[in-house]
């Protein structure tokens, strides 16, 4: 009886364990739970990011699931860019499956047909025919001076494993993925630049309404705080110890000393999401928009070494909510708040140090 005994507690406790270990293997396997900020706080909207260990760069995935209407609107002199044609109001294909932003140069274009890839292994896509096609434009920054060789970018590997890698929980900002090699303030040259990355955020409306942007700062200004009109991140003193100031450096004629700018090393990337129910037209203009947040805390932005270009995507859950020129309006908003969190969330890396870096 003793050993009856015995055995059903040892039944009994293995059974136990077995529960406990397969209730948290599930809780485990569950998916991050939806961002409350960010551009993940739009429902239907997935981020994620891959980063290359052997220098700072890498891409970023926006991943929608099901899809969305598209729209675009790309500013300054020297744009890199995939599949943008299509967003035009005049063209045909009114959905968007996934956006990628990569470093890289136009070698980093690459990466969105990693995601494309990843996407057609899912059956996501344009219906057409026996196939579906993923319908991903993206966009690209100069990154091929930080940190050494210049071979090493991202390639369609890097855009698959930033896909797979997305969800809908909390953006991860700073130096990771599209940002990894973003940097700011180049009115003095390279040398005297900092750390840029990438920065989200968003505004819930009691309506229920959602406006969310997600940034990657590599612009040849500096960042300004629109709340205050002081710079955050930018052009270093001579000294690089503190903040000189990129706006008084122009009206002083320039930086002096020989420097040069780094004019064509530069270019800010941004997705506005929202749950508003949008055409292409309306979100075209949303995108359009949303660049007065550039303006607002970018000092210069829309440059000619600036290839700045915003996409936005509608999911259209909140059929009656929001205009195009509301949420055009909080587009621009939200905008200018995630370029202040990419500085502030940057981290340095040799040479570019990062606002945290600057006593």
């Amino acid at each position: 009886m003793r050993y009856c005994s015995a055995m059903k507690r040892s039944i009994f406790s293995a059974a136990a364990a077995a529960l406990l270990i397969a209730a948290a293997a599930s809780s485990s396997a569950q998916p991050p739970a939806r961002a409350k900020s960010g551009l993940t706080a739009v429902e239907g909207i997935k981020v994620g990011h891959y980063t290359l260990a052997e220098r700072p760069t890498g891409c970023t995935a926006i991943i929608v699931d099901g899809d969305a209407v598209g729209g675009v609107a790309q500013r300054g002199g020297a744009p890199g860019t995939r599949e943008t044609d299509l967003l035009d109001p005049l063209n045909m294909v009114d959905k968007v499956n996934a956006v990628v932003l990569a470093g890289g140069s136009a070698f980093g274009l690459d990466a969105a047909t990693g995601t494309v890839r990843w996407l057609e292994e899912h059956n996501i896509g344009w219906p057409a025919g026996p196939a579906r096609v993923p319908i991903v434009p993206s966009a690209i920054l100069f990154d091929l001076l930080v940190g050494g060789n210049a071979k090493v970018r991202p390639t369609a590997d890097c855009g698959y494993k930033a896909a797979d890698a997305a969800t809908t929980g909390p953006v991860q900002e700073g130096s990771v993925g599209a940002g990894a090699g973003a940097t700011v303030g180049k009115a003095a040259g390279m040398g005297r630049s900092m750390k840029g990355g990438v920065g989200s955020a968003s505004i819930l409306l009691p309506t229920g309404l959602v406006v969310a942007a997600l940034v990657i700062v590599n612009a040849a200004g500096d960042v300004i705080d629109p709340s205050s009109g002081q710079v955050v991140a930018g052009v270093r003193t001579a000294d690089g110890k503190s903040l000189a100031d990129a706006r008084k450096i122009l009206r002083a004629g320039g930086p002096g000393g020989g420097a040069a700018p780094a004019g064509r090393q530069n270019t800010t990337l941004g997705v506005i999401a929202t749950n508003a129910l949008l055409t292409k037209t309306e979100a075209t203009r949303v995108s359009q928009m949303a660049h007065d947040g550039y303006a607002r805390a970018l000092a210069p932005a829309h440059t000619p070494g600036d290839g700045d270009v915003i996409f936005t995507l509608a999911t259209g859950e909140r059929v009656h909510d929001g205009d195009a020129a509301q949420v055009g309006a909080l587009a621009a908003d939200v905008m200018a708040d995630a370029i202040v969190r990419a500085a502030r969330q940057a981290t340095g890396v040799p040479g570019y140090p990062a606002v945290r870096d600057l006593k």
